[in-house]
C-alpha cells in the first residue's frame, strides 16, 4: 500500500483563538514583560563606536526588501529587527559585520515565525554571496549566546489583534486597518529613532495613525483623533502625552517615507515600467496605500 504526500503547497494559518483575544490577563502579561525585550541602552553613543546610525537604517532597509521579496510573515520583520537592537545594544561590532548580523536575525525570527523558513544559502544569496552559510550558521552562535536564548520577543504585532478588540471599529474596514498598521510597525522599525519605544506604544501609535489617517471618524466621534488616543491609552496603560508624540513621530516617518518612495518613482519613470515599481515597493503592504 503506497501513502501519499497530502500537505497543500499553500500556506495554512491556525486561526486566532477568541479565549486568548477575550481573556484582558493576556494583554496585561504582554504589558508586563513587554520593557525585557527592548534594548538596553541607546547604543550608538555607549556601545557602538564603529556604526552609525545611518548604518543601520541601510541595513534594516535591506532585511525589509528581503522579508518582502521571500513573503515572510508580518512578524519576521520586526522581530529580526529587534534581535538586531538587542545585539548591538550589548555587543560591539564593526561595520563590516552589519549585514551578516542582519541576516543571521532574519534567519533566526523566520525558524521562530514562519511555517517555511528562509534557507542559509538563500540569504547568502541576498547578500550577493559576501558571506558563507558557514559563516551564517557561527554568527548564528554567537547571536543566540549574546541575547540568552530569550528569543521569543514581545513585539508590536503581539498587540494588534488585542488592540482592535477593543477599539469600535467598522468591521468592513478592520482589514484594510490591519494591513495599514503593518505597514506603519514596519516602518517604525527601520527608524532608530522610534527602537527605544515599547512594542505596545508603537502598535498603539501605529494603530492611531492608521485609523486617522483612513478618516473614520466622520461615521464614529469615538475615532476622533483626541478621543482616539484617550481610548488607546487606557487599553495599553499609557501615557497620553507620550503615545500622542509617538503617533506623530510615526506620521512624520511615514510622510518622509512616502516623499523618498515618491522621488525615486520619478527617477527611475523613464526606465522602468509601472509594474516594476510595484516590486520595488519598500514596505510588506506597501505604503503608497496608506492615506494620510
Amino acid at each position: 500500500m503506497e501513502l501519499y504526500c497530502m500537505e497543500s503547497v499553500a500556506e495554512v494559518k491556525a486561526p486566532v483563538d477568541p479565549n486568548i483575544l477575550h481573556d484582558d490577563r493576556v494583554l496585561q502579561t504582554l504589558l508586563t514583560v513587554e520593557d525585557r525585550f527592548l534594548p538596553q541602552c541607546s547604543y550608538f553613543q555607549r556601545v557602538q563606536k564603529d556604526i552609525k546610525p545611518y548604518m543601520r537604517r541601510i541595513v534594516a532597509g535591506w532585511m525589509l526588501e528581503v522579508c518582502e521579496a521571500e513573503r515572510s510573515e508580518e512578524d519576521i520583520f520586526p522581530l529580526a529587527i529587534n534581535y538586531l537592537d538587542r545585539f548591538l545594544a550589548v555587543m560591539p561590532t564593526r561595520k563590516d559585520y552589519l549585514q551578516l548580523l542582519g541576516a543571521v536575525c532574519m534567519f533566526l525570527a523566520s525558524k521562530l515565525k514562519d511555517s517555511r523558513p528562509i534557507s542559509a544559502e538563500k540569504l547568502c544569496m541576498y547578500t550577493d554571496n559576501s558571506i558563507s552559510p558557514l559563516e551564517l550558521l557561527n554568527w548564528e552562535v554567537v547571536v543566540l549566546g549574546k541575547l540568552r536564548w530569550n528569543m521569543a520577543a514581545v513585539i508590536p504585532n503581539d498587540f494588534l489583534e488585542h488592540i482592535m478588540r477593543r477599539l469600535p471599529l467598522p468591521e468592513d474596514k478592520v482589514p484594510m486597518i490591519r494591513k495599514h498598521t503593518q505597514t506603519f510597525i514596519a516602518l517604525c522599525a527601520t527608524d532608530d529613532g522610534l527602537a527605544m519605544n515599547p512594542p505596545s506604544m508603537i502598535a498603539s501609535g501605529s494603530m492611531g495613525a492608521a485609523v486617522c489617517g483612513l478618516q473614520l471618524d466622520h461615521k464614529d466621534k469615538r475615532l476622533t483623533r483626541d478621543n482616539l488616543t484617550d481610548l488607546l491609552a487606557k487599553i495599553t496603560n499609557a501615557e497620553v502625552e507620550c503615545l500622542r508624540a509617538c503617533q506623530e513621530q510615526i506620521e512624520r516617518v511615514l510622510a518622509a517615507s512616502l516623499q523618498q518612495d515618491n522621488r525615486t518613482g520619478g527617477a527611475n519613470a523613464g526606465n522602468k515600467s509601472q509594474e516594476q515599481q510595484q516590486d520595488q515597493s519598500s514596505t510588506p503592504t506597501d505604503v503608497r496605500d496608506v492615506n494620510l
